[in-house]
């Protein structure tokens, strides 16, 4: 058995900033009443007209964070890319990441836990370079979330939070067990899947049957979420998962040189750090700047994070997620 190690990191964010004067042009909000609930100052939407997409922008962090490894495209021997907003129904943003950067005929795997999708991705890499079954393995997480924002006032709790963007890590096999990443720890709770959801178009609600319709009321095909119940769900299922990897790994909570939660929500990043006694410097933030840009959110945080030196040889990093699903997790790093 081997451990696995993160060796290459990039990011790619879309040129267009909107910002929450920007929304309040759009619809019924402020700057003032965004930052009060969520913390978010701008965020990336891609710009109409441009080339970019899930899929595209996570080319060009992959190529970055390949570059950045010291190896080559050639030497990927497996893809996973994590997105709620695919190019396409199907196939998945996988087999075009092996496409756009012209890959051997790699495997590549889409994975589509929301939230938590980049934890999850990097969680099946692990696994799979812990068997010795491959050896160098990307993981990409993307979104496109501006194209299917209802931006109106009816749609502004869920519109002002999400943002476009994309981040990318590679994976290699490390054989000091003690380096690299140590654990990760995944859960689910299905019974709270409408809470947060985009119930349409899907194979049960499928586009003729919307336009068919034709009723303005009709949001299935909006993104819908309960933000006070997932609020109060978030902050538990952090700190479990949060825990749940410091104990496997005998560590405590005084261990931890950097967390870098899922971008949710300003809110719930504060409350975790203020329960576990952490300082400004132990916990990266730049939902501020990008909003919530889900399976992304991590690793282009802890891009920018190792960018900026905040990472060293040696610390511990811990990474969380919650979101749509439910779903949860935490990956535990010794740099």
């Amino acid at each position: 058995m081997y451990n696995s190690k993160i060796i290459g990191l990039g990011k790619y964010l879309p040129e267009n900033i909107v910002t929450n004067d920007d929304l309040s042009r759009m619809m019924d909000t402020s700057d003032e009443w965004i930052q009060e609930r969520t913390g978010i100052k701008e965020r990336r939407w891609i710009k109409e007209g441009t080339d970019d997409s899930s899929a595209v922008m996570g080319a060009k962090a992959a190529e970055i964070a390949i570059e950045r490894s010291g190896l080559t495209k050639d030497d990927i021997d497996f893809i996973v890319f994590a997105t709620l907003s695919p190019d396409m129904y199907f196939p998945g943003c996988g087999v075009q990441i092996q496409d756009m950067l012209d890959m051997r005929t790699v495997g590549a795997l889409d994975v589509r836990n929301q939230c938590s999708g980049f934890v999850y991705g990097i969680s099946v890499a692990d696994q799979f370079i812990k068997t010795g079954m491959y050896k160098n393995i990307l993981v990409i997480g993307a979104e496109f979330h501006s194209g299917g924002l209802e931006k109106s006032t009816r749609g502004r709790g869920v519109t002002v939070i999400f943002g476009d963007g994309a981040g990318a890590a590679v994976l290699t096999r490390e054989e000091d067990k003690t380096k690299g990443i140590l654990s990760t720890h995944l859960h689910s709770e299905g019974k709270h899947a409408k809470e947060l959801v985009v119930e349409g178009p899907s194979i049960m609600h499928w586009v003729p049957e919307i336009l068919e319709a034709n009723d303005p009321d009709d949001v299935s095909y909006y993104p819908y979420m309960n933000g006070t119940f997932v609020f109060k769900h978030a902050v538990v299922r952090f700190s479990e998962a949060i825990m749940e990897g410091l104990k496997t790994n005998n560590l405590n909570k005084e261990d931890i040189d950097m967390l870098i939660p899922h971008q949710a929500n300003l809110r719930i990043s504060q409350f975790i750090q203020k329960k576990f006694g952490l300082s400004d410097d132990q916990v990266f933030n730049n939902i501020q700047r990008y909003g919530n840009t889900t399976a992304a959110s991590i690793p282009i945080a802890l891009t920018e994070a190792w960018e900026q030196g905040k990472i060293k040889e040696g610390d511990k990093v811990v990474l969380v997620a919650f979101g749509s699903g439910f779903t949860w997790g935490s990956v535990i790093i010794n740099w």
